[in-house]
């Protein structure tokens, strides 16, 4: 993993991507932008972070290590298979891709704008569809089914499930601090 963001990084560029939007843009992200994965899935993005798939490969027993990175020849291969934009901040890796943004900024609001820059569609789902965690998508919580302990009632608060991973949401105090910063808070 290389981070070639320095003076001579050509800045936040766009390559073979006009528009993107959440319902049909699919992103691949880069290991340095693990926090922006999150953030996009808030949008409603199809954001798979590479450091949260099992590659092919893995050992002779099948296991992977989900925090290896798989290496750039396999994430251009992934990002063109599954038609994905790939998001990086390296700049060789960015100029081999069919379809890529090269990012400069570190933190993930600005990360945030600079997408805005080249056409992306940022702005959290009054719903969400997308699990933060695992990408999955999420449904509805009925109001009398049971849930974790670490979540509110159902009855009482608007929740979603991830069909993939389990794990239960709600616009609470996090949904909030995003939507703030997104819309001109503070990072």
């Amino acid at each position: 993993m290389t981070d070639d963001v320095g003076a001579d990084h050509p800045g936040t560029v766009a390559s073979g991507v006009d528009r993107a939007a959440p319902g049909d843009t699919a992103l691949l992200v880069d290991v340095m932008l693990g926090k922006l994965a999150t953030y996009l899935r808030m949008c409603g993005y199809d954001a798979e972070y590479v450091l949260d798939s099992e590659d092919e490969a893995g050992d002779s027993e099948g296991n992977h290590d989900p925090r290896t990175d798989p290496g750039d020849d396999s994430l251009l291969a992934r990002a063109d298979a599954e038609g994905r934009v790939l998001l990086t901040r390296d700049v060789r890796l960015a100029e081999r891709a069919s379809r890529s943004v090269l990012l400069t900024e570190r933190e993930p609001i600005a990360q945030l704008r600079e997408l805005e820059s080249v056409g992306f569609a940022v702005s959290l789902d009054e719903e969400p569809s997308r699990c933060g965690v695992c990408n999955g998508r999420v449904e509805a919580v009925g109001r009398d089914e049971s849930v974790p302990d670490y979540a509110p009632s159902p009855a009482e608060t608007a929740l979603w499930r991830c069909r993939d991973c389990g794990q239960v949401f709600w616009r609470g105090s996090h949904w909030r601090d995003v939507d703030v910063r997104l819309n001109g808070g503070e990072q």
